[in-house]
């Protein structure tokens, strides 16, 4: 026997079912929804963008805090005559000795170190010692090589020439104040000054363009900038008058040489040991 069922019961039955399936889904917390798509995967989170390495430059960071961070192509001479010190004193704060060799990456001190380096242990050891007996006979003293006392007879006054032919330039930049900015013309000859030897030639001073230093002893400097061409590298012996590079172009355009001498790490007016001659 059929039973049949009137349309107003089928809508109070419809009813119900769905307030039995709203109830469960809201004790759940999420409606679930049917779907044919494939999900999509759930993007992975960025990580936070790496800081900047950290880019020290001479002038900044670490020379504010004393230091300066060796870079290629810098020898020790180059690094004194960029903060106008003596070469010798920064390679005695950093216990740099001769033939100077330093390398990228290498803090070096610009200042005097505060502190007495010398270790506690060995300033103790050194008062407990006892003291040696003297001697009945006094040491022979080693004479001393021919080509050091050859050196001793050669050190002097130092002889200067004009490094190039021209005329004075009177500059507005801070660099003409500790030197000459000699005019002429792009190619011409550069000369040394005086004999010496290279310790410096390349390109890493800002405001120098192409450098040589040359060391005429252990007291004075030269250095001739913004040369269109070097003819002469590190450790070349050099003569008075010899060909080392050619002019080029100052900061402004025009050809010109930028001439220096530092007494002691300090710049000095050269005209004071140049040779007087009408410019």
């Amino acid at each position: 026997m059929r039973v049949r069922t009137s349309s107003k019961g089928n809508y109070f039955g419809l009813c119900f079912i769905l307030t039995v399936g709203l109830s469960a889904c809201m004790s759940t917390g999420h409606v679930p929804i049917a779907t044919n798509e494939p999900e999509a995967p759930v993007a992975a989170s960025k990580s936070p963008p790496a800081p900047p390495s950290k880019s020290v430059s001479p002038d900044t960071g670490e020379a504010r805090a004393g230091y300066h961070v060796v870079a290629a192509g810098e020898t020790l001479y180059s690094i004194a005559w960029r903060y106008g010190r003596d070469y010798r004193d920064v390679a005695r704060w950093n216990r740099i000795y001769k033939p100077y060799v330093i390398h990228p990456g290498q803090r070096v001190r610009l200042t005097p170190p505060k502190i007495n380096t010398t270790p506690q242990h060995a300033a103790a050891k050194k008062t407990t010692t006892h003291p040696k007996p003297a001697r009945t006979h006094p040491p022979v003293k080693p004479k001393e090589s021919t080509s050091k006392a050859k050196k001793k007879t050669q050190s002097g006054p130092i002889s200067w020439q004009w490094p190039a032919k021209g005329s004075l330039f009177k500059s507005n930049s801070l660099f003409a104040e500790r030197g000459l900015d000699i005019t002429g013309r792009f190619g011409e000859a550069i000369s040394a000054a005086a004999p010496g030897q290279v310790v410096y030639s390349g390109g890493g001073l800002i405001g120098y363009g192409k450098l040589i230093i040359i060391k005429h002893s252990e007291t004075y400097l030269s250095a001739y900038a913004h040369n269109s061409k070097v003819l002469v590298k590190e450790g070349d012996r050099v003569r008075t008058g010899q060909h080392i590079a050619s002019m080029g172009r100052g900061t402004n355009g025009q050809a010109m040489l930028h001439f220096e001498i530092r007494q002691n790490g300090k710049p000095v007016d050269p005209l004071r040991y140049l040779p007087k001659r009408q410019l």
